[in-house]
């Protein structure tokens, strides 16, 4: 059985001062995600410990798990996802860091519910402060999808306490085709929303992931149907933007991602990062990867 410190956790229905948007439909809908998040983490079977971390952008609660005296690595989920998950991904980076999971703001999960502008810094100065409240240095980033945006604008804003990053199908590099993703996954998507028919999120699913499981698709059912999710046009990063970046980056792009393509990916990133340490074609992965090619992930980071 997992392990948990004996912190009191009392986080689930703390609601920021400055609440900008309900990110969850009801207080029902909460609880049902509440419960699959709590579910995961039991499954994980790992000791951890739960923190809620203040910051002026709404509260962040963050899992940890490992030995605190390793060197520090943050996690950060993709959108629609939860710290436990992104932790199942990678059972083995404590063995050799102490790893600390965020939960996103605005996202299904223990965090506030504020949305910040994905176009301006924000998420990047939200992430600094967690860092800096954690009393962390020499971080190592692992941002996956949404989270590989908020890695860059950490970056963009401050690099000081950031060793490295690894970026895992990353928003913020190349979008993919317009119309395709509408095709393949928008149209799909908002028709389970509608409907919540499982045929249409089962193919959004297809579209997304490499391979899934009964409790991914589960969750992903609950939170489209549940949560106010974003569908704003995504941003990419500006050439002098990522040519002031200094700290090492290594890119994990995914060859069959519609959404974020492998080659447009790599191609770009060779052109605009000066700091690019190495990129990683997954071949024949969608945006997410399996369980084969997230251990690939891990053992490079692991290396580092």
């Amino acid at each position: 059985m997992p392990k948990k410190n004996s912190t009191k956790y009392q986080a689930i229905n703390h609601q920021s001062k400055n609440e900008k948007s309900m990110f969850f439909k009801s207080k029902e809908g909460k609880e049902k995600i509440i419960t699959l998040y709590n579910q995961k983490l039991n499954d994980l079977n790992v000791e951890y410990s739960e923190k809620l971390v203040e910051t002026k952008f709404g509260v962040t609660n963050v899992i940890i798990t490992g030995d605190t005296k390793k060197a520090p690595l943050i996690l950060i989920h993709g959108t629609g996802g939860c710290a436990p998950q992104i932790l199942d991904s990678f059972p083995n980076l404590a063995s050799n860091y102490c790893v600390y999971a965020v939960d996103v703001l605005a996202q299904p999960n223990k965090s506030a519910e504020n949305r910040l502008d994905m176009k301006s810094l924000d998420y990047g100065k939200w992430l600094i402060e967690v860092i800096i409240k954690l009393r962390l240095k020499d971080v190592t980033l692992v941002g996956f999808s949404y989270g590989g945006l908020i890695s860059l604008k950490a970056l963009e804003f401050n690099e000081t306490p950031i060793r490295q990053v690894f970026l895992i199908a990353p928003v913020y590099i190349v979008n993919g085709n317009p119309l395709l993703s509408l095709w393949k996954m928008f149209i799909p998507l908002k028709r389970f929303i509608k409907t919540n028919n499982q045929k249409h999120i089962e193919k959004v699913m297809g579209v997304l992931f490499t391979e899934y499981d009964d409790f991914a698709l589960n969750f992903m059912s609950t939170t489209f149907q549940y949560c106010n999710m974003d569908f704003s046009p995504l941003p990419v990063i500006s050439k002098t933007s990522a040519k002031n970046i200094k700290t090492p980056i290594t890119i994990f792009a995914a060859e069959k991602d519609i959404m974020f393509p492998g080659k447009k990916m790599i191609k770009r990133a060779k052109a605009i990062f000066p700091s690019l340490k190495e990129t990683v074609l997954l071949e024949d992965s969608k945006h997410v990867p399996n369980t084969k090619s997230f251990k690939i992930i891990e053992d490079l980071v692991s290396k580092n």
